[in-house]
């Protein structure tokens, strides 16, 4: 395979998944949002700041190579993808704040990605002057999610008949683009790929549980419903490591930067269907305070 063909490939393939979530999503989605300020500030807070701080923390403790913790701090950085609306529905989340809460993030990411990749970039590479993305290429993300994201939501208002229809394969295309991107950076790296997952198998485990942990006990500590704060473990812990390997690629051309990513992807498909799993088997968390009744 061609690697130069598949970087330009990839943004076009990121763009088609984040159309399949625009499928997903009406201006009602968003109305709903404004209606619960506490859980929104709640899940958002938890991947932009306690999320990140870990995953930092992470880095420093285990004393990871300087591309690989880059890696990890991007993928940290990453948005919620699709897939945690699959797992909050399998593991009976509220549906329509994953999606949400997705679409939001998705949004913020534009400007919070790379401000996170800039200062890692800069803490880990000890670089001596500020490390700028080029402004064509935080437009290039802007137009790789959240136009894409548009165009799915005018599809389904103007042919809803069409966007039921397409739905199911835009979630396969989602699937199979990320088993895609995480088969190229291990092809990449293949000879080192034993060396890699010493290196950041641990870190990734420790990072996804700790997402798992606080996506779930943060919001039951602050008296959210279980319903919702299931869908806040699924938003916080299935990171979107499309866009993360896509920006790892693409954007900074290192296949190095994106296998925490890779692994991730299997981890946290296992981590979180353990513990979707375990939660399930528990009786449903019912708050009696004011706040666990009402929606927040």
């Amino acid at each position: 395979m061609d690697s130069v063909f598949f970087m330009s490939l990839l943004p076009v393939l990121l763009a088609f998944l984040m159309m399949g979530l625009g499928l997903e999503l009406t201006t009602t989605h968003f109305f709903r949002v404004l209606r619960k300020p506490k859980i929104i500030f709640i899940t958002l807070f938890s991947q932009l700041v306690i999320l990140t701080s870990l995953a930092f923390l992470i880095c420093i403790v285990l004393e990871l190579p300087p591309l690989l913790a880059v890696g990890l701090m991007l993928l940290a950085a990453s948005p919620g993808g699709p897939t945690a609306n699959i797992f909050s529905y399998l593991y009976k989340g509220d549906i329509a704040l994953n999606i949400s809460i997705t679409a939001m993030s998705t949004l913020i990411s534009i400007f919070t990605l790379p401000f996170i990749l800039n200062l890692s970039l800069m803490y880990f590479l000890s670089e001596q002057t500020p490390v700028d993305l080029p402004a064509i290429k935080i437009t290039q993300v802007f137009f790789i999610t959240v136009i894409p994201v548009i165009i799915g939501m005018f599809i389904r208002a103007r042919f809803p008949s069409l966007s039921i229809t397409v739905n199911r394969p835009m979630r396969i295309f989602s699937i199979a683009f990320l088993i895609a991107l995480f088969c190229f950076a291990i092809f990449k790296e293949r000879y080192n790929l034993v060396e890699y997952f010493e290196n950041i198998g641990i870190a990734t485990i420790l990072f996804c549980f700790s997402s798992l942990f606080v996506g779930y006990c943060v919001p039951i500590l602050l008296g959210i419903r279980d319903e919702q704060a299931r869908a806040c473990t699924f938003e916080i812990s299935i990171h979107n490591t499309a866009i993360a390997m896509t920006m790892a690629i693409s954007v900074l051309g290192s296949t190095m930067i994106a296998v925490p990513a890779g692994i991730y992807t299997i981890v946290m498909y296992t981590f979180a269907t353990l513990f979707g799993f375990i939660i399930s088997r528990q009786p449903r968390v019912i708050n009696t305070t004011k706040s666990g009744l009402q929606d927040s």
